[in-house]
């Protein structure tokens, strides 16, 4: 589990999707999300699908408006096309998309440096390299994720009192460590600044900007950042990914990072723009956005203006997704422009498995029926186990569970995997498999994988688990484990989720996956697949009060929320 600050979501890596079963689209659609909602990870989701000619949006689970308003919709129910949501980091290819239109008009061009649109601001450069639009369009600025000193006085609105004048003074502080344009660090700073650039070239606010050339000329009636009464009559209440009920997040200065709420009924006329549908104006620039600019160093996946452009199963897919304190979002569509589609979520879960499911073809699952599993003994298996880097920031950690070897990519859930013959791994809920490689002393050095037609070699870059096999894990009553379950925030809208499930602890970071923990003493807990421990804190009278994530030589403290 990489612990990192995070405040909106990034696109994931999807090297490992799961591959759905061959059956009716709309019913694999149905069953994915409605499964999400049925276990009461998500109150409830609306999902948008295009299916060639076909067009469908689908409520499913239950939503409540906080405010009410006119709609009468007080009471729970099911979301519909006008529900709306607040979309997170989507907002980001509005911002993109208003760049890519002031460029086809020649207000403006790509390659322009950031300090010529912002005069009045102290812009940070590299030996002379200055930031350019483009820079910060496609995720490679060399600003880093957050400015240093977003320090909410309410954390459940993070962004709300963060200034113009903080960001300057943030900016002409900062310097950067490397070359603008020379890798993809996802940043949502740098999506604020954008915005504030294209604002002051337009003389215009950003959410004027966004109305003017994005929203009116494609109908989009309830998308904005200020609510109007039918928004607010029928906006979602937001949750956590504990289900409990979250305020909304304001972000006056960063706004084209994340500051857009809209609707499931306006999304499709927005997916539809992008998909060139001959029933919806196409806005100057759709097609520029789309087009990859960059690597992002991770195999298959490329970036253009915001957008994630990805290869999967043969196909080329276009997506980015989203998430807010209490909302989440995903929006995709492949190139051929013959599938897209919209999830829209009222809790902080991603949903990106829905968006998916809903994007790419049906295939026949893996046919492992006639495949020889060899069985491996426990020191075997213990061979392969360490972490391998197929990416920067994308890492492969290899762990030994209780029937057999388990994968992880960084940021996705574990996935189990099979012996097929000496050093050769397969999924069974995936179309891949792992080719490990050994040095001349028969020491697992590297492994490859492959899926898609493609072979993406990794470097065993450290064994898993250094710290922890020194470590004596201890049991802990079942009732003493449920003290320690909440939601901890670690820092802005970055929340460390604690869960128990059948006697066992485990951790989950905002938009990564879950990872189990395990008890050295009371209160004290280790992960085995990384070097990293919590320690949990107590009030006078027993109650857990907080935690401390002790990790790369820092120590991270998180109140426990709602105390």
């Amino acid at each position: 589990m990489k612990i990192s600050s995070a405040l909106l979501a990034v696109c994931s890596l999807l090297i490992l999707e799961p591959v759905a079963a061959a059956e009716d689209y709309t019913a694999t659609v149905q069953k994915v999300a409605t499964a999400r909602v049925s276990n009461a990870a998500i109150p409830g989701l609306v999902v948008v699908t295009v299916n060639g000619q076909e067009q469908k949006i689908q409520g499913f689970g239950l939503v409540t408006n906080g405010a009410g308003g006119t709609s009468g919709k007080t009471q729970p129910h099911l979301p519909d096309a006008n529900t709306v949501f607040e979309i997170g980091s989507v907002s980001k290819t509005f911002t993109a998309l208003l760049l890519a239109d002031m460029q086809m008009r020649g207000e403006l061009k790509l390659d322009d440096a950031v300090a010529s649109l912002l005069p009045a601001y102290s812009i940070p450069h590299y030996q002379g390299r200055a930031i350019t639009l483009l820079d910060l369009a496609t995720q490679t600025s060399a600003l880093p994720r957050l400015p240093a000193n977003l320090m909410p006085k309410r954390p459940d609105n993070p962004y709300a009192d963060y200034t113009e004048s903080n960001l300057r003074d943030f900016l002409h502080r900062y310097q950067l460590t490397r070359t603008p344009g020379a890798k993809y660090e996802y940043s949502n700073l740098g999506f604020g600044l954008l915005s504030q650039a294209l604002s002051a070239r337009a003389g215009k606010s950003y959410a004027e900007l966004v109305q003017e050339r994005i929203a009116k000329p494609l109908g989009m009636a309830d998308t904005g950042i200020a609510l109007t009464a039918s928004m607010q009559a029928n906006l979602a209440t937001g949750h956590d990914a504990q289900g409990k009920t979250v305020a909304n997040w304001d972000m006056p200065t960063l706004a084209g990072a994340g500051a857009l709420r809209s609707s499931a009924q306006d999304m499709l006329r927005y997916l539809q723009a992008h998909m060139h549908s001959a029933n919806v104006k196409v806005p100057a620039g759709l097609q520029l956005v789309q087009q990859a600019q960059r690597p992002t160093g991770t195999p298959g996946l490329q970036i253009g203006l915001a957008w994630h452009v990805q290869s999967v199963r043969g196909q080329t897919v276009v997506l980015h997704n989203g998430m807010t304190g209490g909302y989440a979002s995903f929006i995709g569509f492949t190139a051929d422009g013959q599938r897209g589609v919209v999830v829209l979520a009222n809790a902080a879960v991603n949903v990106d498995d829905i968006g998916m499911a809903a994007l790419l073809p049906a295939m026949p699952a893996a046919d492992t029926s006639n495949v020889n599993e060899k069985k491996l003994s426990a020191q075997q298996l213990q061979e392969y186990t360490g972490r391998y880097q197929l990416a920067p920031g994308a890492i492969l950690s290899i762990s030994a569970g209780p029937d057999g070897l388990l994968a992880q990519l960084s940021g996705q859930e574990r996935a189990a995997i099979f012996p097929r013959k000496k050093d050769e791994f397969f999924y069974k809920i995936v179309e891949a498999s792992l080719q490990f490689e050994r040095d001349a002393s028969g020491k697992i050095q590297s492994l490859t994988l492959h899926q898609n037609g493609h072979a993406s070699p990794a470097h065993r870059i450290g064994e898993l688990a250094t710290e922890a096999a020194k470590r004596a894990e201890i049991t802990l009553p079942a009732e003493q484990l449920k003290q320690y379950v909440g939601s901890y925030t670690l820092a802005p809208g970055f929340k460390l989720i604690i869960s128990e499930q059948s006697g066992q602890l485990y951790a989950q970071a905002t938009g990564q996956g879950s990872n189990p923990i395990y008890a050295e003493a009371a209160d004290k807990f280790f992960l085995k697949d990384v070097d990293a421990q919590l320690s949990f804190q107590r009030q006078a009278n027993g109650k857990i009060s907080g935690l401390v994530l002790h990790q790369s030589g820092r120590n991270m403290p998180g109140p426990r929320d709602g105390d």
